[in-house]
């Protein structure tokens, strides 16, 4: 076990920034925290790091290599930081950047010149930055500085590597460039990394496990297709990615919604109860004609073919957004035009009741 935290809890005068959060973190994984902007992840990040102290409580841990680090200062637990917005030094080249966590070492523990020559022309080779080693941060691109950053937070070789948000200052098109480039890496290194990002599709490519945050707790901890298809909470379907949400009520161990029928795992809900139907729009039908009873009249509001799939809005009859994905051939073969009358069916339904989860 690389990292354990132990009912964690961190307070900022009135405000709850972490509420009794566990986790534990295997050696070697690459873990994502993701939430949206207050959920906790960044303050989770700093108290692992040592830049914060979590509140005092005496069943309150932070394990390093089942060593409790929690009295430990930033510099004594070998962590690697990098910052979203690259953090380098203006007035040194990239080779001084990445050299300076050598060179602060004290004497006793810092390597001799020619070892840190080697170590640095090794990271800008591993960086695929060589011959970059005399340029300033200001002759670089976003991404470079990115991936200079990254370099100096190795250099110390830390037992783990801490990114908080690292990629948020850069286009589209870069960070899904350094997202790949991130999780090579890491496979090559096997450094234990905790990653930061409010980015759904960033969390859910690079991570062996996704840690889903809000509101100061853990909603949910898992592999990114688990955490996908398996939601545990309507936060966390909700938060990764688009999704329909039909309202309806329980009767006879079913969630009705108009005509659609959708069985519960648990028969002993009450009926009349409130339930919500939950519908990603790739996990829906559209046709001309009907498929089944389930099948929902709607008429086409927009269409929207820019990108891998198209996607439609439609209006239900109660005037509500109805969103559907389909494949640009499904696209052509349906020969769609604003205002045509379809009928949609969901083909795969996720419902949520208070107090219970189906």
């Amino acid at each position: 076990m690389s990292i354990e935290i132990q009912n964690i809890s961190k307070s900022f005068g009135s405000f709850t920034a972490l509420q009794d959060i566990s986790l534990k973190i295997e050696n070697g994984e690459l873990v994502s925290l993701l939430g949206p902007s207050g959920s906790g992840k960044t303050t989770l990040l700093r108290v692992i790091a040592g830049m914060e102290a979590p509140d005092p409580a005496p069943n309150s841990h932070v394990y390093f290599f089942g060593e409790d680090v929690a009295n430990k200062p930033v510099g004594d637990r070998k962590v690697g930081f990098v910052f979203q917005h690259y953090a380098l030094f203006k007035h040194m080249s990239v080779f001084e950047n990445i050299a300076f966590g050598l060179r602060v070492r004290p004497r006793s523990q810092r390597p001799s010149e020619s070892a840190i020559r080697d170590k640095v022309h090794s990271l800008l080779n591993l960086i695929q930055l060589e011959g970059f080693g005399t340029r300033f941060p200001k002759q670089l691109s976003g991404g470079q500085r990115q991936r200079v950053a990254l370099a100096r937070a190795l250099a110390i070789e830390p037992q783990v590597l801490l990114l908080d948000e690292p990629f948020g200052a850069l286009d589209a098109k870069v960070r899904k460039g350094l997202r790949d480039w991130l999780r090579g890496l890491h496979d090559e290194l096997n450094t234990t990394t905790i990653l930061v990002t409010h980015d759904q599709e960033e969390a859910l490519e690079v991570s062996d496990r996704v840690v889903v945050m809000n509101q100061s707790r853990i909603e949910q901890v898992g592999a990114p297709a688990d955490v996908f298809h398996h939601p545990a909470s309507e936060f966390v379907i909700d938060f990764l990615g688009n999704v329909n949400v039909f309202h309806g009520r329980v009767n006879q161990g079913q969630a009705v919604l108009d005509n659609i029928r959708v069985n519960l795992s648990n028969p002993a809900i009450r009926d009349e109860a409130q339930a919500k139907v939950y519908v990603r729009p790739s996990e829906m039908s559209i046709g001309h004609s009907p498929i089944d009873s389930s099948s929902m009249p709607a008429r086409v509001a927009r269409i929207n073919r820019a990108g891998v799939v198209a996607k439609i809005s439609l209006e239900s009859k109660n005037k509500e957004e109805i969103r559907v994905d389909v494949s640009m051939e499904q696209l052509l073969e349906l020969q769609l035009q604003l205002g045509d009358e379809v009928f949609v069916h969901p083909n795969h339904a996720r419902v949520f009741v208070p107090d219970y989860t189906i």
